[in-house]
């Protein structure tokens, strides 16, 4: 019997891999194609997502194979564009590295940790009793596994929820995304400013803009290349797996803009619409729902780091079950917090959608008003931390400090007179307690979970409290107020709520 069978070898089924692994969890991760997709579905990363995979230590091999993270100097949002580049602390921090690029060197990661993937198999149904039998089809044929739990990684049209007979609720939009990422020759003249000169069409400004058409909007990826978007209002649904012809993509531009785009060297032809769903249980039994099979966002890009944040969270959790340990609750608190989440990364992709679908007076009134509130500081700052998910606060049973709940932000810090920072402590993806105020009675309690969690004594100059507990998916379980009485029952309480109770204690 396994202990944990993925279904589903994506981002969020590759980081849940790794991040079992990591928990000592060996499992084994089904994937019905054969072969990998070259074909880019996202082309980056940002936001809290980042953070994470630089604690763990896998940002640096991303970079390696695509590009540095780089604060971002805008966003778009909604058919508008959120100017970042005038803020005096970086807003949003962002990768620009194509899915496939992303996926492969996830599976290089998972796969040196020990986990196992087996392309070209595909999960055609499963059943609960006092395990899951799952039934597969691969190159040789029908046949079984049992495994202790499964998580369906398997996308929007997800076999495992299908199974279950879980609703996806929410709206399927009627308009069609069609995207190219291509260079121009020289007769399309790119100014200074990024913007375009294309004879026949004149000037078309980087960003979006707006015609009786569609949308048409363009940004540069790199030195020479070119994402182009158009969308249109259309009925008809399309498979996103179904290829796209450039013949296609220059029809829609003629129906936007009125006119032709010459395109150079094309790389990447796609076409998608957007949807927002949302399961309305991440978990039933043994089985739980993750990335895309739980949430579909109505962005592009967004649902990427939403799934590989589900991922992290369930990971441990799943991870302190097949160790025996879990305590009451645990499981479930997956769903409580992965689907508060989701459903935030809802509520702003929504709102999106409303921004840029409107097509009357009233519509380019509310972007108007929309663009001039985004000159002030407070609200790029929210939309950016709404869009990045770094504006979460989970809820934190034995503590109201107002770090609880948060992910926790690195700062340096001297260990028995090492120089060392927090991410470095949280890469193993074990659970911390770190005394930074030598709080003797803080660490007494704690100690009794050191078989479960690392302890560290250290000192910094950027002290956010006396001590911290913090969970393996970096987010802050406890906290000790600055230079303030110690609070012992409340962090036995954070501990026994995410870490069991052991006995004696």
């Amino acid at each position: 019997m396994h202990d944990v069978i993925i279904v589903g070898a994506g981002a969020a089924g590759l980081v849940l891999a790794a991040e079992l692994r990591l928990a000592g969890v060996r499992p084994l991760v089904l994937e019905r194609q054969a072969r990998r997709r070259e074909v880019p579905r996202a082309n980056g990363l940002g936001g809290q997502v980042v953070e994470l995979l630089r604690y763990r230590g896998v940002l640096e091999r991303l970079e390696a194979a695509a590009s540095p993270v780089h604060a971002a100097p805008s966003l778009p949002f909604g058919g508008l564009q959120l100017d970042l580049s005038h803020l005096a602390e970086p807003a949003y921090h962002a990768l620009a590295i194509p899915q496939p690029v992303l996926e492969r060197t996830l599976a290089e990661y998972a796969a040196e940790l020990g986990a196992e993937v087996r392309e070209g198999h595909e999960v055609v149904g499963l059943r609960e009793d006092a395990a899951v039998t799952v039934d597969v089809r691969g190159p040789d044929g029908p046949y079984q596994l049992t495994a202790r739990y499964v998580v369906g990684c398997d996308g929007g049209r997800s076999r495992v929820r299908e199974v279950l007979g879980l609703p996806f609720p929410g709206t399927t939009y009627p308009e069609v995304n069609r995207l190219v990422e291509a260079t121009v020759p020289d007769s399309v003249k790119r100014l200074d400013n990024g913007d375009l000169d294309v004879p026949g069409l004149g000037l078309l400004r980087q960003g979006f803009t707006r015609t009786d058409g569609g949308v048409f909007a363009f940004g540069a990826i790199g030195a020479e290349m070119l994402l182009i978007n158009t969308i249109e209002e259309e009925a008809t649904e399309y498979d996103d797996l179904s290829p796209m012809s450039e013949a296609e993509f220059q029809a829609s531009v003629r129906r936007v803009l009125g006119g032709s785009l010459t395109l150079g060297e094309v790389r990447r032809l796609s076409r998608y619409q957007w949807q927002g769903r949302q399961v309305p249980r991440y978990r039933l039994g043994r089985v739980f729902l993750a990335g895309d099979a739980a949430h579909l966002l109505a962005s592009s890009g967004a649902s990427l780091n939403l799934g590989m944040l589900d991922s992290v969270n369930l990971a441990w959790k799943l991870a302190a079950a097949v160790h025996g340990w879990a305590p009451p609750g645990l499981l479930d608190s997956y769903h409580a917090e992965r689907h508060y989440a989701g459903s935030r990364a809802l509520l702003q992709t929504s709102a999106q959608a409303a921004l840029r679908r409107g097509h009357d007076l009233a519509a380019d009134a509310l972007r108007t008003l929309f663009q001039e509130l985004l000159t002030d500081e407070q609200p790029l700052r929210r939309l950016a931390a709404a869009i990045g998910g770094t504006d979460l606060r989970y809820p934190m049973p034995g503590s109201d400090h107002p770090l609880a709940g948060t992910f926790a932000g690195d700062f340096p810090l001297a260990t028995s007179d090492i120089p060392t920072s927090l991410a470095s402590l949280l890469r193993p993806g074990r659970p911390v307690f770190v005394d930074l105020a030598d709080r003797p009675e803080l660490r007494s309690v704690a100690q009794a979970w050191a078989p479960r969690v690392e302890m560290h004594t250290a000192k910094t100059p950027l002290r956010p409290a006396d001590a911290l507990l913090i969970r393996p998916d970096a987010h802050v379980a406890w906290a000790a107020p600055l230079d303030s009485p110690a609070d012992p029952a409340g962090l036995r309480e954070a501990l026994s709520t995410w870490f069991g109770t052991l006995e004696g204690v």
